[in-house]
C-alpha cells in the first residue's frame, strides 16, 4: 500500500504518543505500508518543527531522527510536478506526492482544506483515524 502522511500528521506522531498518528508512524516502521514523501516536505517538517508553538513539545533530537529515519526508509522525490487543486497553495505540494505516487491514502488533519477535496485524482484523502481504520483491517 502507497501512503502519503501531511506534515501535521508526521508532527503529531512526534508530540501525542498512542494517538492515530503515532500508530500509524509506527507501522510504518513496522513496514505495513510504503511511504511517500518530498524533499519540500522534509524541508517543510523541519521549519514546522521549530515553530516556536510548538518547540516545547518536541524533542529536537527526535525531530531529527524521524526526518533521518523517513530520508532512509521513505521514498523521496527530490523534485515534485507543480500542481494548482487547492485553494490552500500551501497544500498543492502534499497533492502532488500524492498524485505522482500514485498513493492508495493521502492521510491528514487539515479539514479546512484537504479532507474537504476528499480526493485528489484516484487518491482517497482521509483522516489518520479512518486510515488507522483501514490499516488494521490488512
Amino acid at each position: 500500500m502507497r501512503v502519503v502522511l501531511d506534515t501535521g500528521i508526521l508532527i503529531a506522531a512526534l508530540i501525542t504518543v498512542g494517538t492515530p498518528p503515532d500508530k500509524i508512524f509506527q507501522a510504518w516502521k513496522k513496514k505495513r505500508f510504503e511511504l511517500f514523501t518530498s524533499e519540500w516536505q522534509l524541508d517543510e517538517f523541519r521549519r514546522v518543527s521549530r515553530y516556536p508553538k510548538l518547540s516545547r513539545f518536541i524533542n529536537p533530537v527526535e525531530a531529527g531522527q524521524m526526518v533521518n529515519g523517513l530520508k532512509l526508509k521513505a521514498f523521496v522525490y527530490e523534485s515534485l510536478p507543480t500542481v494548482d487543486l487547492c485553494k490552500d497553495p500551501d497544500d498543492n505540494p502534499i497533492l502532488a506526492i500524492a498524485l505522482e505516487s500514485r498513493a492508495d491514502f493521502l492521510v491528514t488533519g487539515d479539514k479546512c482544506d484537504l479532507l474537504s477535496m476528499e480526493c485528489v485524482g484516484a487518491t482517497p484523502i482521509i483522516s489518520a483515524a479512518n486510515f488507522l481504520a483501514k490499516l488494521e483491517r490488512f
